[in-house]
């Protein structure tokens, strides 16, 4: 029951999210909406509210705003062709499609911001919890519950300073400034490079002296301004990370077996949710930002496939032939059927154990 209710609030209310940037900025343009769809299929239950039906169909793995206008060669009575999306500017086309991946990412910046404000702001101490043996840190004399103050006098507050200010040394010399127990005291120490694997599971060769944090951690409080812009700095690099994930794929990089479909995600959002709620909308925050990303991918029937077609419109003066757009439609729901199989194949060999499971939390 946990997997199955907290995969119908993520996915509901990531698809709702997602439709209702497209349907507020049709809205805002004064453009027709018919139709606001939770799922596709039969019409379950909904309501008609100034002539557009707000519903909920049968197949909950998606949904859609149907504009007046929208299809092509659709007929739209003269009376209407003000209201329609076919006859709006470039621009405004494109911002309506644009406004579903947007929302997606607005999502993920308001659930990151509720996090910060409520739960505050997880820091890793800059503590060291064990030395290497035979290490530079071990052979300048840093010990275990060393405290980092500072690294070539720049100011040390968390783990994550320490990692970046080492890396940035390039394996030249640092002074290092720590307390122990009463004490402050420095050490120069040169790191050495060794090969370590990144989260794309790439061999890189960084800087380390040759300790690891001991894992405690410390809550700051965060005030409103400071988490919208830590919120949005969160959603950024999160965007960042997740882009480079799809170019990693598409490198091979990435296998594609690490892909994964509905089942997939119903199982990680029941094991987030039995983590907390915390878990489960920090969870809902990133997989937001992958939904947009993905609707983003220049793929006919995708959003970004449509801002392709606008952007093609707007150079040439006048918009694709319906033959031309056609084909491209059908390229798109062949790259998009394959996309679906190979997630599904995925998922169910994940089940039989034909592939690795995913980690537990």
């Amino acid at each position: 029951m946990t997997t199955l209710w907290s995969f119908l609030l993520v996915l509901s209310g990531l698809i709702f999210f997602h439709e209702l940037g497209h349907f507020t900025v049709a809205r805002l343009f004064g453009i027709k909406v018919l139709k606001f769809s939770i799922g596709f299929g039969p019409r379950v239950w909904g309501i008609i509210k100034n002539g557009t039906d707000y519903c909920i169909s049968a197949i909950p793995l998606g949904g859609f705003v149907k504009m007046l206008g929208e299809l092509p060669n659709e007929e739209v009575p003269p009376e209407e062709q003000h209201l329609s999306f076919s006859h709006r500017p470039v621009y405004q086309r494109a911002l309506v499609v644009a406004a579903g991946p947007f929302a997606n990412f607005l999502l993920a910046q308001v659930i990151f911001f509720f996090i910060l404000l409520i739960y505050g702001n997880p820091i890793l101490l800059p503590e060291i919890g064990s030395v290497e043996p035979d290490s530079p840190a071990a052979a300048a004399g840093l010990k275990k519950g060393d405290v980092f103050l500072a690294v070539n006098d720049i100011q040390i507050k968390s783990w994550a300073d320490v990692s970046k200010t080492i890396k940035e040394s390039q394996g030249k010399e640092i002074i290092v400034k720590i307390k122990r127990g009463d004490k402050t005291l420095s050490f120069k120490i040169k790191p050495k490079f060794t090969t370590l694997k990144n989260i794309f599971g790439e061999e890189v060769k960084v800087p380390i002296i040759g300790v690891t944090a001991s894992g405690n951690i410390h809550i700051e409080k965060v005030d409103p301004v400071r988490a919208f812009f830590m919120s949005f700095e969160r959603t950024w690099e999160i965007i960042r990370l997740t882009w480079e994930g799809f170019v990693k794929i598409i490198e091979r990089v990435i296998p594609l077996s690490t892909l994964g479909g509905p089942i997939m995600i119903a199982q990680m959002a029941g094991q987030q949710a039995q983590q907390g709620l915390l878990n489960l909308f920090y969870f809902m925050a990133v997989l937001s930002i992958n939904l947009g990303i993905l609707n983003l991918l220049p793929i006919p029937v995708l959003d970004g496939g449509h801002l392709v077609f606008f952007a093609l419109e707007a150079i040439k003066g006048r918009p694709l032939t319906p033959r031309q757009m056609q084909f491209a439609q059908q390229i798109g729901l062949f790259i998009l059927g394959s996309l679906m199989l190979l997630v599904f194949y995925n998922d169910i060999a994940r089940l039989l154990g034909l592939l690795p499971t995913i980690p537990k939390p």
